[in-house]
């Protein structure tokens, strides 16, 4: 007989229960939150079931792996659609979550998330660390500055030289002044040195490895992309077989309009901003940089200036970075360079 798993998944436990293909329950329980303890909760039971359901969370990516590699036939599902479903249900608890997670599993009503690759992972966790970084340099450097102007000392403007050795100078030199001042000196000196060598060095990794990567170099040939940008989407997409057709990119990113149609009403609004926010806002500045700084001209450069005089420069830049996301997810999946004479087709 066919059976269906549902798992709610928690921290320290997982509720797990299944159903036959009639929709009554064969099993009910608990396991401790690891592929190995889910595992070992079906055998224990000499239970199969033909289809596992989980939702997307901050423990679905490792749980997904282990149970793929354990043979399981699991399948990681959205979230937020589920909820609709689950938040039908009178009561709710982990048990009655699990039950009617293994009845989406039983009707397949769900729509399946993809799980990453361990190599895109790395990648993001990469270009993360390096903005991290970058950011939390910024935000020592403002409280730093804000303190300052309270006894009337204004920061000048800073470089990159020496990794910012200006900065400190500056601080240093406001230290001299005030006994508070040099105690708050003496600790935000060496700390404002260990984020510019760490960010530093994350930047060069960066590049490193986008120089490294096929696909990474493939991608900036784009006007406007640059490693953060390639690797960036490289990670996020993984797979570019998951798009039939290049032009879906621009919706799973969030840079197409919201639409809203009911009997004669029909209108179309703002970029509905789904997907990730972050890649979003990349490609939105390498579509300003293309438009406000590249230099040589293409195909892609024109039709984005002729835009930006018909509609203004922010709607300009948004369109271009949908266009930019599209131009790269065919590359990539053309195996070709960005020609300048000769846009590719997307």
């Amino acid at each position: 007989m066919e059976h269906y798993a549902g798992l709610d998944v928690s921290l320290k436990e997982i509720s797990i229960c299944v159903v036959d293909r009639d929709g009554k329950m064969i099993a009910r329980g608990a396991c401790p939150s690891d592929p190995e303890g889910v595992a070992g909760w079906f055998r224990n039971r000499s239970l199969m079931p033909r289809r596992i359901v989980h939702e997307s969370g901050n423990l679905s990516i490792w749980l997904q792996r282990g149970m793929t590699r354990l043979g399981l036939p699991a399948t990681c599902i959205d979230a937020r659609k589920a909820h609709k479903s689950l938040s039908a249900r009178l009561n709710k608890s982990d048990a009655s979550d699990a039950e009617g997670l293994a009845q989406l599993a039983r009707t397949g009503w769900f729509t399946e998330v993809h799980i990453r690759s361990e190599e895109a992972d790395r990648l993001r966790c990469l270009v993360g660390a390096r903005e991290r970084s970058i950011r939390l340099r910024k935000d020592l450097e403002g409280h730093i500055r804000g303190v300052l102007k309270t006894f009337g000392i204004r920061m000048v403007g800073i470089g990159e030289g020496r990794q910012r050795q200006a900065f400190r100078d500056q601080l240093a030199a406001a230290g001299a002044t005030d006994p508070v001042l040099r105690a708050i000196a003496d600790g935000f000196i060496s700390a404002h040195a260990t984020l510019c060598k760490v960010a530093d060095d994350l930047d060069k990794a960066v590049k490193k490895r986008a120089k490294a990567h096929p696909v990474a170099r493939r991608l900036m040939t784009i006007p406007g992309v640059g490693p953060v940008n390639a690797l960036s989407f490289i990670a996020l997409v993984d797979d570019p077989g998951r798009f039939s057709r290049t032009s879906d990119v621009g919706a799973f990113l969030g840079l197409t309009p919201k639409r809203h149609q009911s009997g004669e009403v029909d209108w179309s609004g703002r970029v509905s901003k789904c997907g990730d926010g972050a890649m979003r806002g990349l490609l939105f500045e390498a579509a300003s940089c293309m438009i406000g700084q590249v230099k040589r001209f293409s195909p892609l450069k024109s039709w984005a200036v002729r835009l930006a005089g018909r509609r203004g420069f922010r709607k300009a830049a948004v369109a271009t970075a949908r266009k930019i996301a599209v131009l790269m997810l065919t590359l990539w999946k053309n195996g070709t360079d960005y020609q300048w004479t000769k846009e590719a087709t997307a």
